[in-house]
């Protein structure tokens, strides 16, 4: 019987349930039938929760820890993009890079050296899909690390700007891959029940590069030669480096195990990662079930050029806009503005060493923010927090806008500096509040709503519109800056109220169910409708689960 099944109602009044051949769940019309009921309470999927329930899986046994190793050295495949985040940013404003390379601190100049990394990231994605479906995804986050360490080489050696150019396309496409396929390899190797968090945590890579980045550019600021800026470049490759020598040894997705026909090694997996080394761990029997009823061995993974999978039925459909969504919301929210954080600072009075002060300080707070986000993932519905979340991000931009328009408004002899320091503080909050909503869920969400035989060629369809966006953030946000100054956050403002309402009407809720299970909302009439549905359950004092179909 298919786990779907327990959802369904029952004309009898008390039954059970047999899923696989250990995981059972009585299911009772009546509150007051269950015996020894301890706790009632509402979620989103029965046979979820009662597999969680029964498991005995602990985060500090061996497997375990493992485990862990394989989620950091995904972490660091996404520190590799956020080293460049704060990289730029501070290079840009470190004078032995102006006079090498003359490309101003704002304007077209600016744009072209920042975007083009975005133009590589946006051409890498159709290599790294079949890579990663045709060698795995530990092939996948390998190649992009390699290719990494050659754009390193590149950028770090320039002496002209046109090989420094060409070294920022490199870094580009070489991050497209590794950030493709690490993703996928990190939620498709998680227990269902610490998914939200560990997958969560993978993107929290971009401030494991950002703040290290920040801190190292206010390190090399004081060196008076080009190894200011060369120095913060040679570093961009190490956490690549960690991952080219770590990745082999990591255990294969087994869901890209079970897609590949290899369905022993997927079971023992399974077995000893989720199951504490239990072949009949309920966890183990329900994804398994979910596995043989889910994963297609003859899916469009197998071919190259094939993408029919993300957009051939109303359920893929419904699971690519959420891609999509997520893919435009979640870097065109204001978070753009970052890249030019030092700009910004500026334009409200603090001076070249406040602004690198402030810009690590920066960093920080943001991962507080983040770090709080990843600790509730697995709690949190995703709906609730994309809209709030977006919302709030509006008001925040809001404040930060009204208090630069003030300042530039405010004769020099009559600025206030509160003014300038609430202008900071409100674009501070909005990092945080961005970094609480967006920054878990960025990677989370796309690979939770998309099937295993389209997870690798979905996440490149995302990758090419995160580039598509950031080049448009990028390119235009300095000639922006420059042009119409701090009414340019306004037109964030006002999109992050229109994100708002779109997330309201259009994003299904993931949380609290297996990724295989996802395929019964997304196949409904209603999808959003249909997330949003609770079912209720008692937790009996013997850690039994029973179904109240009511």
């Amino acid at each position: 019987m298919s786990h779907s099944d327990v959802e369904k109602a029952s004309a009898h009044d008390h039954e059970q349930v047999v899923l696989g051949d250990h995981l059972v769940i009585e299911k009772v019309r009546d509150i007051n039938a269950v015996k020894g009921a301890k706790e009632v309470k509402a979620v989103n999927n029965a046979a979820f929760a009662a597999a969680v329930k029964q498991s005995n899986l602990s985060p500090w046994s061996k497997d375990s820890l493992i485990l862990f190793w394989c989620m950091f050295v995904s972490f660091l495949c996404s520190c590799a993009n956020g080293y460049d985040g704060s990289l730029m940013t501070a290079i840009n404003a470190m004078p032995y890079y102006q006079n090498k390379f003359n490309s101003g601190y704002l304007g077209a100049g600016t744009g072209l050296i920042f975007s083009i990394y975005t133009i590589g990231g946006i051409v890498g994605p159709w290599f790294a899909g079949p890579i990663a479906d045709r060698w795995g995804r530990r092939a996948g986050m390998f190649v992009g690390a390699c290719i990494i360490c050659v754009g390193t080489a590149i950028i770090a050696s320039s002496n002209h700007r046109n090989q420094f150019i060409a070294g920022r396309f490199v870094l580009g496409f070489g991050v497209s891959i590794l950030t493709t396929s690490a993703p996928s390899y990190c939620v498709e190797i998680c227990p269902p029940q610490w998914r939200g968090r560990m997958t969560g945590f993978y993107n929290c890579g971009w401030f494991g590069g950002s703040i290290p980045a920040a801190g190292i550019t206010l390190g090399c600021a004081k060196i008076n030669s080009d190894l200011s800026w060369r120095l913060p470049l040679i570093f961009q490759a190490a956490p690549s480096l960690v991952v080219i020598l770590a990745v082999w040894f990591l255990p294969e997705s087994p869901r890209w195990l079970m897609a590949a026909g290899r369905e022993e090694d997927a079971r023992a997996f399974l077995t000893r990662f989720h199951g504490a080394g239990n072949p009949n761990d309920p966890v183990v029997e329900l994804e398994w079930v979910e596995f043989k009823e889910g994963i297609s061995l003859d899916g469009s993974d197998k071919r190259w050029w094939d993408y029919s999978e993300l957009f051939n039925t109303s359920s893929a459909r419904w699971r690519s806009l959420q891609v999509l969504l997520m893919g435009v919301f979640g870097q065109f929210s204001g978070n753009g503005l970052g890249y030019f954080n030092t700009e910004i600072y500026r334009a409200v009075g603090y001076d070249d060493s406040m602004v690198f002060n402030l810009n690590l300080v920066n960093s920080f707070t943001s991962a507080i923010g983040a770090g709080f986000g990843v600790a509730l993932a697995d709690k949190m519905p995703r709906r609730k927090v994309l809209v709030w979340g977006t919302f709030v991000c509006a008001l925040m931009l809001a404040g930060n806008g009204g208090l630069s328009a003030k300042w530039a408004h405010t004769p020099a002899d009559q600025k206030n500096l509160n003014v300038g320091r609430g202008a900071v503080a409100f674009f501070y909050f909005f990092n945080i509040i961005y970094s609480f909503a967006y920054t878990p869920l960025q990677a989370l969400y796309p690979v939770e709503c998309l099937q295993t035989t389209a997870r690798a060629k979905g996440m490149a369809m995302y990758a090419v519109v995160v580039g598509a966006i950031s080049f448009i953030n990028l390119y235009a946000g300095p000639i922006a800056l420059q042009n119409i100054k701090y009414n340019y956050i306004f037109i964030f403002v006002g999109w992050d109220i229109v994100e708002s309402i779109l997330w309201y009407f259009l994003a299904v809720e993931t949380v609290g169910r297996t990724l295989e299970e996802l395929e019964d909302i997304f196949s409904a009439r209603n999808p959003v409708a249909a997330s949003k549905q609770r079912r209720t359950v008692a937790v009996k004092e013997d850690g039994g689960v029973v179904l109240v179909d009511q």
